[in-house]
């Protein structure tokens, strides 16, 4: 039975049969889903990366080229597009998500690697790549046409090349067996390559430089203790020449077709020429931090009536301002589109807002933000509605619900804890993998506070953090030299 549960292609197949099962009894879609899909029809037919807006194929860049350039391939080798081979998508997710199942696997062992034994840690290999296999948060998304699979798979990719370049600067030779490069020049060498697989990364993800931020600080750790300032900023311009060299091209595109050299797609995803709501997402931020006000709110702008009486009553801080708002409600249901005016009516409520309780806005509730979308029971993608309490009554009325929902928080929990336990473990166990373990904590940390700015905090954003999260986890289970 221990060979059994050793036995990585035993993993790989309970992974692939998760995932399948999640594939074709719980196949899922979104906005975002069909605005992917009408990108890469356009670009695979008719060669214009854009749009159809108002009968007219527009050039867009309000998303990154990777996820349709991925569709476009697929909808190339079906001979189908828009939702008919949405069932291809989603299989060849699942073979994404499998390879970074390996991928988590490889970066845990390269956490449990020990100078005083080369041979990388297979048990902690094990762990990692079950944990990776059975967990439900990422396999549930490789049923649905979004980013997310793509996202890991690239983030987990560049945290292995990052964490090789860590452990190079106090060991030049980690892990180069026969090689032509010079070994005094390998953590440049690495962090050229992992700034490029940043870069292929943000071509799905805008973000994903965060985690070239995250290691520059931990790289400035290491070189500035032993006086290398010169060093520091050469592997820091690898990397960021890497990543630039990968979005050169789509930043060529868009000063050419646009007018303005865009190397990331724009914050708000706003189309060219429409109006940001500043004052609309100003006036949001000083209340809104559950995502199931998304849908009553912030999804509904420019398309559905919004209802005062829907939006949750921290949204007002007396009678009065209610009245100012369903006012200005009023007459954005006539037509259904913020005026600029209308704007600036929000805008004006943000700032008095704000004014009143600035602790509210820049503290707490980006705090609650950031618990939200950490400590989710993360069951959107299911045909559950995620209520738990009453407890009584919702045993009563829908006892698989309750049932389902509490599993997923218990399982999303365990993940969070694991990773930290496994975190705390290998700092002090391992002092020579400690940057490693920084590197990944900050990534963890820099994106949160990054996803707490958002107007709309989505807690499938931080599902490419939990890579970094099994990987620390799986350390807990490690059988180390120095503990004997």
């Amino acid at each position: 039975m221990k060979r059994v549960f050793l036995s990585p292609y035993v993993a790989l197949v309970a992974g692939l049969c998760l995932r399948l099962y999640f594939v074709l009894k719980f196949p899922a879609n979104s906005g975002d889903t069909v605005l992917y899909e009408q990108i890469a029809t356009n670009w695979l037919k008719h060669q214009v990366y854009g749009m159809t807006v108002g009968g007219a194929i527009t050039p867009v860049d309000l998303r990154m080229p990777g996820y349709p350039a991925f569709l476009a391939i697929i909808y190339a080798l079906t001979g189908r597009t828009g939702a008919d081979p949405r069932i291809w998508v989603m299989l060849a997710q699942v073979g994404v998500d499998v390879a970074s199942c390996l991928l988590i696997a490889k970066l845990a062992a390269l956490l449990a690697y020990e100078s005083e034994d080369p041979a990388p840690n297979k048990r902690v290999y094990s762990v990692a790549l079950w944990l990776s296999a059975l967990c439900p948060f990422t396999a549930n998304y490789t049923a649905v046409p979004l980013t997310e699979v793509l996202a890991i798979f690239w983030t987990t990719l560049a945290c292995i090349a990052l964490v090789v370049a860590l452990r190079r600067v106090q060991k030049p030779d980690f892990l180069l067996r026969s090689t032509h490069l010079p070994v005094g020049k390998s953590v440049e060498y690495s962090a050229l390559g992992g700034g490029l697989i940043v870069g292929l990364g943000t071509l799905f993800r805008p973000e994903t430089p965060i985690l070239l931020i995250a290691i520059a600080i931990v790289f400035g750790g290491l070189f500035f203790v032993r006086g290398t300032y010169g060093r520091w900023f050469l592997v820091c311009l690898a990397m960021a020449l890497g990543c630039l060299v990968i979005l050169s091209p789509w930043a060529i595109r868009n000063m050419v077709t646009l007018g303005e050299p865009q190397f990331l797609a724009p914050k708000n995803s706003n189309l060219p020429g429409e109006l940001v709501p500043y004052g609309f997402m100003a006036w949001e931020k000083t209340w809104l931090y559950r995502v199931r006000d998304c849908y009553l709110v912030s999804w509904k702008l420019n398309e559905e009536s919004i209802d005062v009486e829907e939006i949750p009553a921290r949204a007002f801080d007396t009678p009065e301002e209610k009245q100012r708002v369903a006012a200005i409600l009023e007459q954005y249901n006539n037509d259904l589109t913020l005026t600029p005016e209308e704007d600036a009516a929000f805008a004006q409520v943000a700032l008095e807002r704000t004014a009143r309780h600035p602790l509210r806005t820049y503290l707490w509730l980006p705090a609650a933000r950031a618990v939200t979308i950490w400590f989710t029971p993360r069951i959107e993608l299911l045909p559950v509605s995620g209520h738990v309490f009453p407890l009584a009554q919702m045993r009563e009325d829908d006892p698989v619900d309750q049932e389902v929902t509490s599993l997923f928080f218990v399982l999303n929990l365990f993940y969070v804890g694991l990773g930290i336990w496994g975190a705390g473990r290998l700092w002090r166990s391992n002092p020579g993998v400690r940057p490693a373990v920084a590197f990944l904590a900050l990534f963890i940390v820099v994106r949160t506070a990054f996803l707490t700015t958002l107007e709309t905090p989505e807690p499938r954003y931080v599902l490419v953090c939990f890579p970094a999260l099994i990987a620390m986890g799986a350390q807990v289970f490690a059988r180390r030299s120095t503990a004997q």
